[in-house]
């Protein structure tokens, strides 16, 4: 069993202890203090450190699952959990779905709920009593928790901090800090971009984790940090992306989560609800959350002959979702591949008993039929079994007329027909991501990439 030795630093909602002989391991433990106003309003809920932990446990352990780098390693008890010792990256990350919060007062003519259909990703400097410790100069500040704006690139040099609950105006930021008063890495930009990245990956995992239980999150904020033995002098100075994980907490004080419209996390608090009230949604969550899981998902490639080639679909997900792509990963989060030859003209009763043996064993699947020729397959499956079934013609652009025996069906047989493989294997995703929160990362993160801000 872990033990715990000093308390190596201490926050408004948590403690943060070194491990005894395990000096790259830490334990967290979570308080049951709530804050709101940089700590001007205070008070303790019995039991709020133990959902805290609880909250924070489900969410990375779904994270983990859904190949989000994050520091944790396990769950000790009730209030407590291991993580990764780690260099803390002194920047708050909020990514936003929709306006609220702080938001709303730096674009008054926002709605509140204005609906982002690209992640907005935020930075900002993380400062206490509105003070700022550089190098060589301390910085007085007008508020805690500015909102960093990053320069142009070929002007990369310095953070431009803007108060962060006022009337946003570009060209007006009230400080510019030079990056070596904030960061000891060189290559700031590379860094901010991983961390975008990440962040924005992590919030659509939430987002879909939370759809499943029709929830809705509107936005979070989460903290980064390194190995806390990274020796950046082994990389020129550079920060290496690959290192930064996601690490501190994510609990109910961390995001908005609405239910039917109303919020169930920490915003009741700051809006002067009940104690009681606020305890009740801080359980809820914590329960909510320990629902939060990777389906057990498959995708099948259904082929009437070894000649039919099926390649051309695992080159398809290597563009859709990059290379190497997740799904030859084996990481458990992303939905195993099987391939069926069977011909559903030569082998009716074998092609049954393959489908039945199949859906047996994971009813959560798509399957995907590739035949040349005549497509006898194709609806025969489609009309035994209750799993989509996408139907490619493999020769259709020599043999265009075969085409219709993948079309005109008849009633109750729901194939559908799709030309690209590619296509095919995009649909074939999008109908497994509506349940596997990873899945809806990854194809929502490459969408949104195409997106205008503005839109």
């Amino acid at each position: 069993m872990m033990e715990a030795a000093e308390l190596l630093s201490e926050g408004k909602t948590k403690e943060i202890f070194a491990v005894k002989d395990k000096p790259t391991l830490v334990i967290v433990k979570s308080k049951d203090d709530i804050t709101a106003g940089d700590g001007e309003k205070h008070d303790l809920i019995p039991l709020k450190g133990q959902w805290a932990t609880t909250t924070t446990c489900n969410v990375f352990r779904l994270l983990q699952e859904c190949g989000v780098p994050v520091a944790f390693k396990e769950q000790i008890d009730l209030n407590r959990f291991l993580a990764p010792k780690c260099k803390m990256i002194p920047l708050e990350v909020v990514v936003r779905r929709e306006a609220h919060g702080s938001f709303l007062q730096r674009h008054p003519s926002a709605q509140k709920g204005n609906y982002f259909p690209r992640l907005i990703v935020e930075f900002h400097l993380k400062t206490k009593n509105r003070k700022w410790q550089g190098r060589e100069q301390l910085y007085d500040l007008v508020a805690d928790d500015p909102l960093v704006n990053l320069p142009a690139e070929n002007e990369f040099s310095r953070l431009q901090l803007h108060d962060s609950h006022k009337p946003y105006c570009a060209s007006e930021p009230f400080l510019r800090i030079p990056f070596d008063d904030v960061f000891d890495f060189k290559n700031v930009c590379q860094v901010f971009s991983r961390m975008s990245e990440t962040a924005a990956m992590a919030f659509l995992v939430l987002e879909k984790a939370w759809q499943i239980l029709n929830r809705k999150l509107v936005d979070f904020k989460i903290e980064f940090g390194i190995p806390a033995d990274t020796a950046l002098d082994e990389n020129g100075g550079c920060l290496p992306p690959k290192l930064l994980c996601i690490a501190d907490v994510i609990d109910n004080d961390s995001w908005r989560v609405l239910e039917g419209g109303d919020y169930i996390d920490k915003q009741v608090y700051r809006d002067g609800g009940d104690l009681s009230a606020v305890a009740q949604k801080y359980r809820l969550v914590a329960d909510l959350t320990g629902l939060f899981s990777a389906p057990n998902q498959t995708l099948i490639f259904w082929i009437g002959s070894p000649k039919d080639d099926v390649s051309v679909f695992y080159e398809a997900i290597s563009e859709i979702l990059g290379d190497p792509w997740p799904l030859a990963t084996g990481v458990k989060h992303f939905v195993p591949i099987l391939e069926i030859i069977c011909s559903g003209h030569k082998q009716p009763v074998g092609a049954i008993q393959h489908l039945r043996r199949c859906l047996a064993d994971c009813a959560d699947s798509v399957i995907v039929t590739y035949v040349g020729r005549s497509n006898g397959l194709g609806h025969m499956l489609a009309a035994n079994c209750s799993v989509p079934v996408i139907s490619v013609p493999a020769n259709y652009k020599e043999f265009p007329e075969d085409v219709w025996s993948s079309l005109r069906m008849p009633s109750d047989v729901p194939l559908m027909t799709v030309l690209e493989p590619r296509n095919a294997v995009l649909a074939a995703l999008q109908i497994l991501a509506m349940r596997n929160p990873m899945i809806y990362s990854a194809l929502r993160l490459r969408q949104e990439a195409r997106l205008d801000p503005a839109a």
